[in-house]
């Protein structure tokens, strides 16, 4: 047995001990992430240096914590782009990537130049990947966090969009004039009593602002829904993401502000995860 092997199965039985579900994967991308190999040279590895070792033991302990796995490693990969993550932002999920394919399906014109923004920007990974689709685009991408806004300026270098993105730090749309195309939000969702009961990963170490939607989860639907008539252009389109069983909820806030629904979007898992918006002028009246 290598020395590569014994640090995988002691690493593997911390990490089954605190309850992972697939605590050998874990294991093996976290000692990848520490040594810098792919999966293809973690096979061929069989030494590992002492301050691997240690920096390994060091990751092992912080996943058994149940700190997210992104954050130890501090990037993941959301859409085609990859990003970096911290603590000041949810970490980016695959589910979310439905509101990308609903914006595909709603303005399929590739070539448009697109005025988007993003609303609760987080890492700017729903802003950029647009963008990364929609070569004429560009947008701006707001978040109540300084971190955040910072963080995701950042990935917009990292994935070479800096020139056609903006992110800054505001409330909502209250730092914004202006009307946009496209309006792109994930915003908070989970009711406030169910934040504690949410995965270790998550209710210990997301923040809780991105998370907490107030005491039924639809505080910030309420609020992007009175102000998505002031920020749309007439047809344009906002596409929100919603938890399980919100959708309907959502969909009649929108229609209550003069927002008619024309397309959802299930997730891989089969949940409605992404509502399309759109406005038009006549508020409350049905698009052509």
């Amino acid at each position: 047995m290598t020395a590569k092997d014994v640090l995988l199965r002691q690493a593997t039985e911390v990490l089954q001990r605190a309850g992972l579900e697939d605590p050998r994967r874990e294991a093996r991308l976290l000692l990848g992430w520490t040594t810098g190999r792919d999966p293809a040279g973690l096979f061929s590895l069989t030494t590992v240096s002492e301050s691997d070792a240690t920096r390994f033991e060091g990751a092992v302990t912080r996943r058994a914590a149940r700190e997210p796995l992104a954050f130890i490693v501090g990037e993941t990969g959301f859409w085609t782009l990859d990003f970096h993550t911290t603590p000041d932002t949810l970490i980016p999920r695959g589910d979310s990537e439905a509101l990308i394919e609903a914006l595909l399906t709603v303005r399929p014109d590739r070539a448009a130049s697109l005025r988007m923004l993003d609303l609760g920007t987080g890492t700017g990974c729903l802003l950029l990947s647009a963008l990364s689709e929609y070569p004429q685009a560009w947008g701006v991408g707001v978040d109540l966090s300084a971190g955040a806004a910072a963080l995701a300026r950042r990935n917009a270098s990292r994935n070479g969009l800096q020139d056609r993105s903006c992110f800054l730090a505001g409330n909502w749309d209250s730092a914004l004039a202006g009307k946009f195309d496209v309006v792109i939000s994930n915003p908070p969702y989970i009711e406030t009593a169910d934040v504690p009961d949410l995965m270790p990963e998550v209710a210990r170490y997301e923040p809780s602002r991105a998370l907490d939607g107030g005491q039924d989860g639809l505080d910030a639907y309420r609020l992007l829904c009175q102000a998505l008539p002031s920020l749309l252009v007439p047809g344009g389109h906002a596409i929100l993401e919603m938890g399980l069983g919100q959708i309907d909820a959502v969909s009649e806030i929108g229609r209550a502000n003069g927002l008619r629904e024309v397309a959802r979007q299930n997730d891989l898992g089969g949940i409605a995860r992404a509502l399309v918006l759109q406005w038009s002028e006549n508020s409350g009246k049905t698009l052509a």
